[in-house]
């Protein structure tokens, strides 16, 4: 067995979990381990200003602990309302004041994405792209060029076909940084959510090109569109759910 003085320097190196486990072992680290001053300094962690209590509070910092410590438990989402097939995406890209791009795209492209990318792509765009996160993206046929320091700007909406109601999810938003390292321009706007969910906001919908550079003459060849919502979404059926939520008119 260890002794005592041992337990006593290497315990309050522990978190609150690792603490109670070692309660468990044998009287010994249960009796050590049961020392308040371990638990006060486990709630210091989390709770700082807990630790202001004046001494003469009754209830320990163990219960503290044992009251208000919840472990984190994934939760899991109902299947969602919404499919890729009851949705088109309608793209529109100006450059300057003029349409470089336009295209009604149904939901299932979006979902499939790009299978082949072009070659001379950058290694982080293609470990982007090859990555096992979910993803939405849009091949570009033909491919568009847009010479460096123009203005672009994207507008995105959606219409769901089982109600025949459109939401906005980018409006008009400009393509203001470009990832030179990651071969990638972006414009972002705030969804917009249905007043039946009021609490919910702060969300941004995230619009990349997708390009190769060709350094000489100045010029981004675009091959490709992606969409995301970041942390907010990052499943299929987190961003269905989210969809689903919009400000549907």
């Amino acid at each position: 067995m260890l002794s005592e003085e041992v337990l006593k320097v290497v315990f309050p190196l522990l978190d609150g979990v690792d603490l109670a486990v070692c309660m468990v072992v044998c009287k010994q680290w249960r009796h050590t381990a049961r020392d308040d001053y371990l638990w006060k300094c486990v709630c210091a962690n989390r709770w700082p200003s807990i630790c202001n209590r004046p001494n003469s509070h009754t209830v320990t910092y163990y219960r503290i602990y044992r009251t208000f410590y919840k472990r984190q438990r994934p939760q899991t989402l109902l299947p969602p309302r919404l499919s890729f097939d009851d949705l088109e995406f309608f793209i529109d890209i100006w450059n300057e004041d003029e349409l470089i791009f336009s295209e009604v795209v149904p939901g299932p492209v979006l979902q499939t994405g790009i299978k082949f990318l072009p070659t001379g792509i950058c290694k982080t765009l293609k470990f982007h792209l090859e990555s096992p996160e979910y993803k939405m993206t849009l091949p570009v046929d033909p491919r568009f060029n847009i010479p460096w320091g123009e203005t672009v700007s994207i507008s995105v909406l959606v219409e769901r076909k089982d109600s025949n109601k459109v939401a906005c999810i980018i409006n008009k938003s400009l393509f203001d940084y470009i990832d030179r390292s990651a071969s990638r321009a972006l414009a972002f706007e705030y969804l917009n959510f249905s007043p039946n969910y009021p609490f919910i906001s702060g969300i941004r919908a995230w619009i990349s090109l997708l390009f190769l550079e060709d350094g000489d003459d100045g010029i981004i060849d675009v091959f490709g569109i992606e969409m995301d919502f970041r942390n907010a979404a990052s499943s299929k059926d987190e961003v269905l759910w989210l969809l689903d939520m919009l400000d549907w008119k």
